[in-house]
Protein backbone atom coordinates (compact mmCIF):
# COMPACT_ATOMS: atom_id res chain seq x y z
CA UNK A 1 0.00 0.00 0.00
CA UNK A 2 1.02 3.77 -0.49
CA UNK A 3 1.90 5.89 2.14
CA UNK A 4 1.21 9.74 2.83
CA UNK A 5 4.43 12.15 2.06
CA UNK A 6 5.99 14.01 4.53
CA UNK A 7 3.02 16.41 5.56
CA UNK A 8 4.25 20.52 5.66
CA UNK A 9 5.50 21.09 9.51
CA UNK A 10 2.00 20.80 12.08
CA UNK A 11 0.81 24.09 13.53
CA UNK A 12 1.86 25.30 16.62
CA UNK A 13 -1.08 23.69 19.32
CA UNK A 14 -1.75 23.95 22.91
CA UNK A 15 -1.00 20.93 24.53
CA UNK A 16 -3.58 21.14 27.22
CA UNK A 17 -6.28 20.05 24.88
CA UNK A 18 -4.69 17.37 23.25
CA UNK A 19 -3.74 15.96 26.75
CA UNK A 20 -7.07 16.22 28.71
CA UNK A 21 -9.27 13.19 30.18
CA UNK A 22 -11.40 12.35 27.14
CA UNK A 23 -9.21 12.45 24.64
CA UNK A 24 -6.81 9.99 26.64
CA UNK A 25 -10.15 8.15 27.37
CA UNK A 26 -10.30 7.91 23.66
CA UNK A 27 -7.01 6.99 23.05
CA UNK A 28 -7.26 4.15 25.12
CA UNK A 29 -11.02 2.88 23.69
CA UNK A 30 -9.73 2.98 20.08
CA UNK A 31 -6.79 1.41 21.02
CA UNK A 32 -8.54 -1.53 22.98
CA UNK A 33 -10.40 -1.54 18.82
CA UNK A 34 -7.23 -2.13 17.23
CA UNK A 35 -6.13 -4.84 19.85
CA UNK A 36 -9.57 -6.55 19.89
CA UNK A 37 -9.36 -6.38 15.79
CA UNK A 38 -6.59 -8.18 15.72
CA UNK A 39 -7.39 -10.88 18.15
CA UNK A 40 -10.54 -11.81 16.18
CA UNK A 41 -8.78 -11.73 12.65
CA UNK A 42 -10.14 -8.23 11.17
CA UNK A 43 -7.25 -6.65 10.35
CA UNK A 44 -4.97 -6.89 7.11
CA UNK A 45 -0.99 -6.67 7.85
CA UNK A 46 0.11 -3.19 8.31
CA UNK A 47 -3.13 -2.37 5.92
CA UNK A 48 -6.77 -0.77 7.43
CA UNK A 49 -7.63 1.82 9.32
CA UNK A 50 -9.69 3.23 12.68
CA UNK A 51 -10.25 6.86 13.73
CA UNK A 52 -12.05 9.18 15.69
CA UNK A 53 -12.48 12.61 16.43
CA UNK A 54 -10.89 14.24 19.06
CA UNK A 55 -13.23 15.23 21.55
CA UNK A 56 -14.08 18.90 21.83
CA UNK A 57 -12.81 19.85 18.01
CA UNK A 58 -14.11 19.48 14.62
CA UNK A 59 -11.18 19.21 12.48
CA UNK A 60 -8.61 16.76 14.70
CA UNK A 61 -8.75 12.92 14.41
CA UNK A 62 -6.85 9.98 16.40
CA UNK A 63 -5.95 7.71 13.43
CA UNK A 64 -3.11 4.83 13.15
CA UNK A 65 0.29 5.24 12.00
CA UNK A 66 1.73 4.09 8.60
CA UNK A 67 3.99 0.63 9.26
CA UNK A 68 2.40 -0.77 12.65
CA UNK A 69 -0.44 -3.65 12.38
CA UNK A 70 -3.01 -3.49 14.71
CA UNK A 71 -2.15 -5.70 17.46
CA UNK A 72 1.07 -3.26 17.57
CA UNK A 73 -1.25 0.00 18.26
CA UNK A 74 -1.27 1.72 22.03
CA UNK A 75 -2.77 4.30 23.48
CA UNK A 76 0.27 7.27 22.93
CA UNK A 77 0.67 5.47 19.20
CA UNK A 78 -1.84 7.02 17.56
CA UNK A 79 -1.59 10.04 15.52
CA UNK A 80 -3.41 13.16 15.82
CA UNK A 81 -4.18 14.64 12.39
CA UNK A 82 -5.50 17.79 10.82
CA UNK A 83 -7.58 17.56 7.40
CA UNK A 84 -4.83 19.14 5.62
CA UNK A 85 -2.86 16.27 6.30
CA UNK A 86 -0.69 17.41 9.12
CA UNK A 87 0.31 15.21 11.79
CA UNK A 88 -0.06 17.72 15.19
CA UNK A 89 0.98 15.23 17.68
CA UNK A 90 2.76 11.64 17.45
CA UNK A 91 5.26 9.89 15.93
CA UNK A 92 5.10 8.96 12.21
CA UNK A 93 2.32 9.64 9.52
CA UNK A 94 -1.07 8.04 8.58
CA UNK A 95 -1.05 5.79 5.38
CA UNK A 96 -2.19 7.53 1.91
CA UNK A 97 -5.68 5.88 2.18
CA UNK A 98 -5.94 6.31 5.60
CA UNK A 99 -5.91 10.14 5.36
CA UNK A 100 -7.67 10.26 1.85
CA UNK A 101 -10.61 8.35 3.26
CA UNK A 102 -10.37 9.24 6.72
CA UNK A 103 -9.84 12.83 6.57
CA UNK A 104 -12.81 13.37 3.75
CA UNK A 105 -15.13 10.88 5.53
CA UNK A 106 -15.05 13.39 8.83
CA UNK A 107 -15.18 16.59 6.91
CA UNK A 108 -18.07 15.85 4.65
CA UNK A 109 -20.26 13.76 7.25
CA UNK A 110 -19.78 15.67 10.75
CA UNK A 111 -22.06 13.31 12.13
CA UNK A 112 -19.51 10.20 11.46
CA UNK A 113 -17.51 11.01 14.59
CA UNK A 114 -15.69 7.83 14.28
CA UNK A 115 -15.04 5.75 11.29
CA UNK A 116 -13.58 1.99 11.40
CA UNK A 117 -12.60 0.62 7.82
CA UNK A 118 -11.59 -3.05 7.58
CA UNK A 119 -10.60 -6.05 5.16
CA UNK A 120 -12.18 -8.42 7.88
CA UNK A 121 -13.06 -11.74 5.66
CA UNK A 122 -16.36 -12.69 5.87
CA UNK A 123 -17.96 -9.16 5.49
CA UNK A 124 -15.40 -8.36 2.58
CA UNK A 125 -16.37 -12.07 0.67
CA UNK A 126 -19.87 -10.74 0.72
CA UNK A 127 -19.19 -7.31 -0.64
CA UNK A 128 -17.46 -9.26 -3.60
CA UNK A 129 -20.82 -10.78 -4.53
CA UNK A 130 -23.28 -9.78 -6.96
CA UNK A 131 -26.02 -8.50 -5.36
CA UNK A 132 -27.15 -7.46 -1.65
CA UNK A 133 -24.51 -8.62 0.69
CA UNK A 134 -26.74 -9.35 3.70
CA UNK A 135 -29.90 -11.23 3.55
CA UNK A 136 -32.18 -10.76 6.09
CA UNK A 137 -32.00 -14.22 7.39
CA UNK A 138 -30.38 -14.26 10.76
CA UNK A 139 -31.18 -11.84 14.02
CA UNK A 140 -27.41 -10.66 14.05
CA UNK A 141 -28.25 -9.47 10.53
CA UNK A 142 -31.57 -7.81 11.44
CA UNK A 143 -29.11 -4.88 13.83
CA UNK A 144 -28.37 -3.21 9.90
CA UNK A 145 -31.52 -3.51 8.68
CA UNK A 146 -32.15 0.00 7.05
CA UNK A 147 -28.62 1.49 7.98
CA UNK A 148 -26.28 0.21 5.29
CA UNK A 149 -25.74 0.93 1.69
CA UNK A 150 -23.72 -0.18 -0.91
CA UNK A 151 -20.84 1.59 -2.59
CA UNK A 152 -21.19 -0.35 -5.80
CA UNK A 153 -17.89 2.47 -7.40
CA UNK A 154 -14.49 0.62 -7.14
CA UNK A 155 -11.67 2.54 -8.23
CA UNK A 156 -8.78 1.23 -7.01
CA UNK A 157 -6.78 2.85 -3.89
CA UNK A 158 -8.20 6.31 -2.18
CA UNK A 159 -5.03 8.39 -2.74
CA UNK A 160 -6.60 12.11 -3.27
CA UNK A 161 -9.54 14.13 -1.85
CA UNK A 162 -11.43 13.29 -4.86
CA UNK A 163 -11.86 9.46 -4.25
CA UNK A 164 -12.38 10.34 -0.49
CA UNK A 165 -15.23 12.89 -1.20
CA UNK A 166 -16.62 9.97 -3.57
CA UNK A 167 -16.66 7.41 -0.50
CA UNK A 168 -17.84 10.20 2.02
CA UNK A 169 -20.89 10.97 -0.45
CA UNK A 170 -21.98 7.51 -1.70
CA UNK A 171 -22.34 7.17 2.26
CA UNK A 172 -25.09 9.44 2.40
CA UNK A 173 -26.88 8.57 5.63
CA UNK A 174 -25.81 5.12 6.37
CA UNK A 175 -23.80 3.81 9.16
CA UNK A 176 -22.73 0.46 6.84
CA UNK A 177 -20.96 1.21 3.59
CA UNK A 178 -20.06 -2.61 1.97
CA UNK A 179 -16.96 -0.81 -0.50
CA UNK A 180 -17.89 -3.48 -3.35
CA UNK A 181 -14.58 -5.41 -4.33
CA UNK A 182 -13.01 -3.90 -0.98
CA UNK A 183 -14.31 -3.99 1.95
CA UNK A 184 -16.33 -2.14 4.82
CA UNK A 185 -16.83 1.02 6.77
CA UNK A 186 -19.03 1.24 9.75
CA UNK A 187 -18.92 5.06 10.89
CA UNK A 188 -20.56 6.34 14.55
CA UNK A 189 -21.29 9.10 16.83
CA UNK A 190 -18.92 7.49 19.40
CA UNK A 191 -16.17 4.78 19.55
CA UNK A 192 -18.20 2.30 21.40
CA UNK A 193 -21.14 2.56 18.95
CA UNK A 194 -19.26 1.49 16.21
CA UNK A 195 -16.95 -0.76 17.84
CA UNK A 196 -20.30 -2.84 18.36
CA UNK A 197 -21.47 -2.31 14.88
CA UNK A 198 -18.13 -3.27 13.26
CA UNK A 199 -18.33 -6.37 15.63
CA UNK A 200 -21.40 -7.03 15.04
CA UNK A 201 -21.21 -7.08 11.09
CA UNK A 202 -18.62 -9.55 10.72
CA UNK A 203 -20.75 -11.95 13.14
CA UNK A 204 -23.56 -11.81 10.62
CA UNK A 205 -21.56 -12.16 7.66
CA UNK A 206 -20.01 -15.12 9.25
CA UNK A 207 -23.25 -16.97 9.83
CA UNK A 208 -24.48 -16.02 6.22
CA UNK A 209 -21.38 -17.14 4.03
CA UNK A 210 -21.62 -20.41 6.83
CA UNK A 211 -25.59 -21.01 5.52
CA UNK A 212 -24.82 -19.99 1.97
CA UNK A 213 -22.00 -22.71 1.58
CA UNK A 214 -24.51 -25.48 2.47
CA UNK A 215 -25.99 -24.29 -0.57
CA UNK A 216 -29.48 -24.61 0.49
CA UNK A 217 -31.98 -21.96 0.33
CA UNK A 218 -32.02 -19.28 2.81
CA UNK A 219 -35.00 -18.68 4.91
CA UNK A 220 -35.48 -14.78 5.34
CA UNK A 221 -37.38 -13.32 8.30
CA UNK A 222 -40.64 -11.94 7.23
CA UNK A 223 -41.03 -8.26 6.48
CA UNK A 224 -42.86 -6.84 9.22
CA UNK A 225 -40.57 -8.89 11.99
CA UNK A 226 -37.45 -7.59 9.82
CA UNK A 227 -38.82 -3.93 10.73
CA UNK A 228 -40.12 -4.32 14.91
CA UNK A 229 -36.81 -6.26 15.68
CA UNK A 230 -34.46 -3.73 13.98
CA UNK A 231 -36.29 -1.39 16.40
CA UNK A 232 -36.06 -3.28 19.29
CA UNK A 233 -31.93 -3.62 18.31
CA UNK A 234 -32.08 0.33 18.78
CA UNK A 235 -33.51 0.77 21.71
CA UNK A 236 -30.78 -0.79 23.58
CA UNK A 237 -27.91 -0.57 21.46
CA UNK A 238 -26.12 2.35 23.05
CA UNK A 239 -25.97 0.72 26.33
CA UNK A 240 -24.61 -2.64 24.83
CA UNK A 241 -22.42 -0.45 23.07
CA UNK A 242 -20.95 0.78 26.06
CA UNK A 243 -20.45 -2.25 27.57
CA UNK A 244 -19.30 -4.40 24.89
CA UNK A 245 -16.29 -2.03 24.76
CA UNK A 246 -15.94 -2.17 28.47
CA UNK A 247 -15.88 -6.20 28.02
CA UNK A 248 -13.38 -5.95 25.30
CA UNK A 249 -11.09 -3.74 27.47
CA UNK A 250 -11.32 -6.39 30.58
CA UNK A 251 -10.44 -8.98 27.78
CA UNK A 252 -7.33 -7.61 27.17
CA UNK A 253 -6.48 -6.35 29.91
CA UNK A 254 -6.51 -10.08 31.63
CA UNK A 255 -4.25 -11.01 28.47
CA UNK A 256 -1.65 -8.44 29.43
CA UNK A 257 -2.53 -6.20 26.46
CA UNK A 258 -0.14 -3.16 26.79
CA UNK A 259 -3.02 -1.06 24.59
CA UNK A 260 -3.01 1.77 27.43
CA UNK A 261 0.31 2.94 27.10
Amino acid sequence: MAHASTPPAPAILSNSALDADAVQQARVNLAACFRMAAKLGMHEGICNHFSAMVPGSDSLFLVNPYGWAFNEITASRLLVCDFDGRVVAGDGIPEATAFYIHARVHLRQPRARVALHTHMPNATALAMLEGPPLVWAGQTALKFHGRLIVDDDYNGLALDTAEGDRIAAAMGDADIVFMRNHGVMVVGPDIATAWDDLYYLERACEVQRMAQATGRRLKEVAPDVIARTAAQMRLGDGESARLNLESVKRVLDRDGADFRK
